[in-house]
């Protein structure tokens, strides 16, 4: 098959209350990943109240094909569907023509040095940057994977991450994208990461990642999710930053591959989902230790008893 000469960039720009189930849309009739960028512009309804940093705009791309009205009538569909209970949170469906050369750098352009708690820096491995002798330097590529750092939900978990006793322990990443969070995990001293994505252009882009940072030794990065083999392994530290669906569908694997007084960082969970999957947890055994929110967003952190 001969690759496409270009491809057609869908965006809808969403409420951070209803970003979850664009994302989920775009997932479903793009390829090749989701980008979620923070949006900076004023909400054109003069008299909206909520903060303009409550904006994303949600980004896929969709290959020149036979098939290709047919995957944007389908987006459209169910974007009318979801206007119908959520239209003042989720724009109009905006599409535009990227050429093939064009295509892998479509995004770069939002893309910039980023400081996240107190030492960690997420920098484009394109641009320069002289580091502080305390800070730790992310550099990635993400490509079309999530993951930038630019999302609140990957911030939370960065944040909440340097704050853990991470050194020597071992590490789990599930939906781990860009490898932003196996990347830093192995930064701050884990003994070694493994990583997962079901996604295969965020396989790729991690392993990219990885290699460049020169971690291969340290992070695995496989296709998959849970559950793992029977029986699972077990890790210290378990980071899921996914949607709050997928983490109450998984909570019993993940706390199957928690380690006694192991810790979970679970995030990618709106604020009217954070109950739902705080119950899910519960149901599980696992103990609440802190809760973070940033915006409309929330981490979980728990902790397995025993």
């Amino acid at each position: 098959m001969n690759a496409p000469t270009r491809w057609l960039e869908l965006s809808v720009r969403a409420h951070q209350e209803a970003a979850e189930t664009v994302a989920a849309l775009l997932h479903k009739w793009g390829e090749g990943g989701v980008a979620i960028f923070q949006d900076h512009e004023q909400e054109t309804v003069d008299h909206d109240p909520r903060p303009v940093g409550a904006w994303l705009t949600l980004t896929t791309y969709v290959p020149d094909s036979a098939a290709i009205a047919a995957r944007r009538d389908g987006l459209e569909k169910d974007l009318w569907h979801l206007h119908a209970f959520h239209g003042d949170l989720v724009g109009e469906l905006e599409t535009q023509w990227v050429a093939e050369e064009d295509w892998a750098n479509a995004w770069k352009q939002f893309y910039t040095v980023l400081h996240v708690g107190e030492r960690l820096v997420i920098k484009p491995r394109w641009q320069d940057y002289a580091p502080a002798p305390d800070e730790i330097v992310i550099a990635l590529d993400p490509g079309m994977a999530f993951g930038t750092g630019t999302h609140p939900t990957t911030q939370l978990c960065l944040e909440a991450l340097e704050k853990l006793p991470v050194a020597g322990k071992s590490v789990l990443d599930v939906g781990t994208g860009s490898g932003i969070l196996a990347i830093a995990a192995a930064k701050l001293g884990a003994a070694y990461v493994d990583a997962l994505d079901t996604d295969p252009v965020a396989v790729s882009a991690a392993r990219d990642n990885v290699v460049e940072a020169g971690l291969a030794s340290a992070i695995t990065v496989r296709e998959g999710t849970l559950p793992l083999s029977d029986p699972a392994p077990t890790y210290d530290v378990v980071l899921a930053n996914i949607t709050a669906q997928t983490l109450i569908t998984l909570a019993p694997h993940l706390r199957a591959v928690i380690a006694p007084h192991g810790r979970l960082l679970a995030c990618g969970i709106i604020d009217a989902k954070a109950d739902a999957a705080l119950a899910a947890f519960d149901a599980e055994g696992l103990r609440l230790l802190d809760r973070r929110e940033a915006g409309d967003w929330v981490l979980l952190d728990m902790e397995r008893p025993t």
